[in-house]
């Protein structure tokens, strides 16, 4: 009986916790954000810490180990094994008896720290530590890490906020551990079982070891490699919770927290102070710290081309740049503070700003806490990875120790962003490693030994903040003298005597270039992907490589619309990140072992909206739409699809059938009956409202508009191409007439392809991507003698003008006249916004839908200037995806998903508005959902800016 069976049948009836084995699940949970990988024993989802007693109960009888874990961040390997995984984050949450005049606060492991900081916010009140993963880390997983994040430099470590633990042992006591008074440990090193015993055994280490415990430990606070055995000393009051604070789980398991609370500043600015390398800005940090900031955070000029063009407006000139924040009692302090600190270090610096606008901090914040996604690819597009991610040395040696690195790095032929809290001396990097050979590999090995001897020649930490793990608990020697690595292990046994608690991680480790993640994709699967992958050298593997596990995905409190079906039903397999980690197992064929027929994979991807708001929200570009066209295509090749692929995926010719007689077909579609069969042969789902088609198409009703290539007249760029795409052609014409008569008061010269053309958006969405590359062909064969005329594309539906834009790329890659129709594309607003068109004053205010397409690959920048020059008072719902997402809400068993994706932010946005605000959406989806769900009735741009042409 394997070690799955045996804690399986344990399990069986004997527990309410959610407990699974199977290959999908465990996929999901093979690794976190680090470099390794390893497949679990199952995964339990507790609702309470009863539940997390009797799964550690029979892991513990079954010899079976446990990792617990959060969000499942961590960058060392410190979350994943060959163990239990239990999850904390989905059910074990909750802030509760939070006391404002004692600044204290109860939280449950799987609290998001954002969550937290939103309960504590209304007394003025906040957590300390804020890692850069805020929105989706948990108070379980900082406690595990000793977490810190930027303003730990002013508000200290996770551990310097930690009031008291109630942990679980392995062999199911529990205890409520925090500072202890010597009388305290007498007391209960007295007390019989098991914790009267760990007591007394952590009493003698510590009075055997007096002299090591004060020597070996530096007061430094960024050290965080080993166990924090200091805190148990006599003068730092035997203090057992914050001794466990960064024993990454294998020690206790978190049950509850009770932390401290910090006061929120009254006001703040951000000096941003630009340098002219990292190793100037390093150099500087010694001569900050006096000044006594909020923070000291430093990004390079390699992370900042790493952005879109734009980003970084407010940085002055510089390599590097440092953003020293400052608070004080009223805005004018604050910002003397910043300018006099700016004029003190004038000689060094190569400019400064002192930013006071919210938004303009908010803006550089963003670029400082995605770096650890952006980092992951070079702007060559060469692959980086974590590994010397995390190291730290005093703020004094931090220029001496980035120069050393810099030479190291040089003598490997590695290179790396630089990052990170330069004010506590610990920098963030991400290197261009190969991990994908052995010669690789093997130098890999040899960096990360010699790179440990550095740090440690400059009294240094192997980790300041994101743990060992299996990344660095090996390298321990070279840090820690033999004496005290007998601690460590001596300190771990006393609370794990049998090692199943995140076993290799700490104490007898497991070899840093183990069960690595990273691995190519088997040839037999790139050799038949139908999908170029252009901005991933062609390779499907190296595509699915972008997901690192940071999960920007689970954040379910931003703007952005990733991820819409994680938000709904927060499955990790819903997360953009658990179907990566599905397609990339499906790859490594060891937990999904039956390639592109993989069930699980296909359930997963079931949900994916293909909204593409992983593309722009998710710092590495993962674009799981793409990845869903391609298994798709290659789950159903040669076999019998889901009715939907056919009713949907080949709508445009429905659409175009439907034109002989839309009125009849309209009327028998009214009829119950037949409405009901059409949707049962057609997969749609029962809920819905089948569409009414126009009584005339806009092709037909302005046939005038058609031109042969041979005809056009030379009105370069003033040529415009009115793209017809089936949804507004074939159902709702308005938005093409309103289009045409607004571009043409424009100025423009607007014509009709002489032929029907379609952009192929549903097969393309369905995975029919032999089809959609045919009809594409087809259409790019329409279309070059009006691109080679100079003439440009209009669209009107944002899909199919970011298919146009984005995805074209992929389907006939190389393709020249591809690539002159994706350049020559244009939205009707960047028309609009390019001509100047003279408007009336609607004098409305108006609330924006933006379609999930226009957000991910177009940008709403244009339509808002539209908006405004037609004198409409427009704001913008929160990114929200509408749900309907072209076939999927339709499709049968999405209608639920569907609407509570749309309740999540614009059905309640809708319900605020007054009646008489207009609602404004691009999308046929997005207006389609609106009319469903509720009483209004939203317009096209070009429809509000003909009421303004006619004002």
């Amino acid at each position: 009986m394997t070690n799955r069976d045996a804690v399986r049948r344990r399990l069986a009836g004997r527990t309410g916790c959610e407990v699974a084995f199977d290959a999908g699940t465990r996929a999901v949970y093979t690794t976190d954000a680090s470099n390794y990988r390893h497949d679990p024993v199952g995964v339990a989802l507790p609702r309470s810490a009863d539940e997390v007693a009797e799964v550690v109960a029979a892991c513990h009888e079954t010899g079976v180990p446990v990792i617990v874990r959060g969000g499942g961040t961590s960058v060392a390997g410190n979350a994943c094994g060959p163990a239990m995984v239990i999850d904390t984050s989905r059910f074990l949450t909750g802030v509760r008896d939070l006391d404002p005049e004692a600044r204290t606060v109860r939280v449950a492991p799987g609290t998001v720290l954002d969550d937290l900081q939103a309960v504590a916010a209304p007394h003025g009140l906040r957590f300390g530590p804020d890692p850069s993963t805020h929105s989706r880390c948990t108070i379980g997983g900082m406690i595990g890490n000793n977490a810190c994040g930027s303003h730990s430099v002013a508000w200290g470590r996770t551990a310097d906020n930690v009031t008291s633990l109630d942990v679980l042992l392995a062999d199911g006591t529990t205890m409520t551990v925090g500072p202890t008074s010597p009388s305290e440990v007498d007391r209960r090193a007295a007390l019989p079982g098991t914790e009267g015993r760990v007591y007394r055994e952590l009493r003698e280490l510590v009075t055997e070891n007096l002299a090591l415990l004060r020597t070996e430990r530096p007061r430094w606070s960024r050290r965080v490699s080993g166990y924090a055995l200091e805190h148990l000393l006599p003068e730092n009051g035997f203090d057992l919770a914050k001794a466990l604070v960064g024993s990454e789980g294998t020690c206790v398991t978190v049950l509850d927290a009770t932390l401290r609370l910090t006061e929120m500043p009254a006001h703040r600015v951000l000096a941003v102070l630009g340098f002219a390398d990292d190793i100037a800005a390093a150099d500087a940090v010694p001569a900050i710290l006096p000044s006594a900031p909020l923070t000291v955070e430093g990004v390079d000029a390699e992370l900042l081309a790493l952005l879109p063009e734009g980003h970084g407006r407010d940085l002055p000139p510089g390599g590097a740049w440092l953003f020293v924040e400052f608070d004080g009692h009223d805005p004018a302090e604050a910002f003397r503070r910043a300018e006099a600190l700016a004029a003190e270090l004038g000689g060094v610096t190569t400019g400064h700003r002192v930013l006071t606008d919210p938004d303009a901090r908010r803006a550089l914040w963003r670029i400082r806490e995605e770096g650890a996604g952006l980092a992951t690819r070079r702007a060559d597009g060469a692959e980086a990875w974590p590994g010397w991610e995390d190291a730290a040395v005093p703020p004094e040696r931090l220029g001496g120790y980035l120069r050393g690195l810099k030479e190291l790095m040089g003598r490997h032929g590695l290179r790396s962003t630089v990052y990170g809290h330069y004010g506590e001396g610990c920098l963030h990097m991400r290197l261009d490693f190969d991990l994908l050979s052995g010669a690789g590999i093997a130098a890999f090995r040899v960096f990360m030994e010699e790179a440990a001897d550095l740090v440690a020649a400059h009294g240094g930490s192997l980790s300041g903040e994101h743990g060992d793990g299996q990344a660095r608990s090996e390298l321990l020697p070279r840090m820690y003298p033999p004496e005290g690595l007998a601690l460590f292990r001596r300190f771990k046994a006393i609370f794990d005597p049998a090692g199943v608690l995140n076993p290799g991680v700490l104490v007898d480790p497991r070899p840093l270039d183990a069960d690595l993640r990273p691995r190519r994709a088997p040839l037999e699967l790139e050799d038949v992907t139908a999908l170029g992958y252009p901005a991933d050298h062609g390779s499907f593997g190296e595509a699915l490589r972008r997901c690192v596990g940071v999960g920007k995905c689970r954040d379910t409190s931003g703007a952005g619309v990733m991820c819409p079906s994680y938000r709904v039903t927060r499955e990790e397999k819903h997360s953009t990140r658990g179907r990566a980690r599905l397609l990339a197992e499906m790859v490594g064929g060891e937990v999904i072992t039956d390639g592109w027929r993989s069930a699980e994979v296909r359930d997963a991807l079931d949900l994916c909206l293909s909204c593409k708001g992983c593309l722009s929200d998710c710092p590495v570009d993962v674009d799981m739409a793409t990845y869903k066209s391609e298994f798709f295509h290659q789950h159903y090749r040669r076999r019998i699809r889901p009715a939907a692929h056919y009713s949907m995926g080949w709508l445009p010719l429905w659409l175009r059938a439907s034109a002989v007689a839309p009125r009849r077909i309209n009327s028998l579609l009214r009829r119950s009956a037949i409405a009901r069969l059409v949707k049962r042969i057609g997969g749609i789902a029962p809920e819905r409202e089948l569409p009414a088609f126009a009584a005339t198409p806009f092709t037909a009703a302005r046939a005038d508009l058609r031109a042969a290539p041979e005809s056009l007249p030379d009105k370069g760029s003033q040529g415009i191409v009115l793209w017809p795409d089936s949804f507004n052609n074939y159902l709702t014409p308005d938005v093409l007439h309103a289009a045409a008569e607004v571009l043409t008061a424009a100025g423009y010269h607007v014509v009709l392809p002489e032929e029907g053309v379609c952009c192929g958006l549903t097969w393309v969405s369905t995975g029919q991507l032999d089809l959609a590359r045919r009809v594409l062909r087809r259409t790019v064969s329409v279309l070059r003698p009006y691109l080679d005329a100079g003439y440009r594309v209009a669209g009107l539906e944002p899909s199919c003008t970011a298919l146009f834009r984005g995805d074209l790329g992929h389907l006939l890659p190389g393709d020249p006249v591809a690539a002159s129709l994706a350049s020559r594309t244009a939205t009707f607003a960047e028309l609009i916004d390019e001509a100047g068109v003279p408007l009336g004053d609607l004098d409305v205010d108006a609330l924006a839908q933006v379609h999930c397409h226009q957000h991910a690959v177009l940008g709403f920048g244009a339509d808002e200037r539209a908006l405004a020059s037609a004198g409409v008072r427009g704001s913008t719902v929160d990114s929200g995806c509408c749900g309907l997402a072209g076939n999927f809400g339709f499709e049968r068993g999405h209608y639920e998903v569907s609407v509570a994706c749309a309740e999540d932010r614009l059905l309640p946005a809708l319900r605020e508005i007054p009646a008489e605000t207009l609602v404004v959406s691009d999308g046929f989806s997005c207006r389609t959902q609106i009319a469903s769900q509720t009483d209004r009735r939203a317009l096209h741009l070009a429809q509000v800016l003909r009421r303004a042409l006619h004002r």
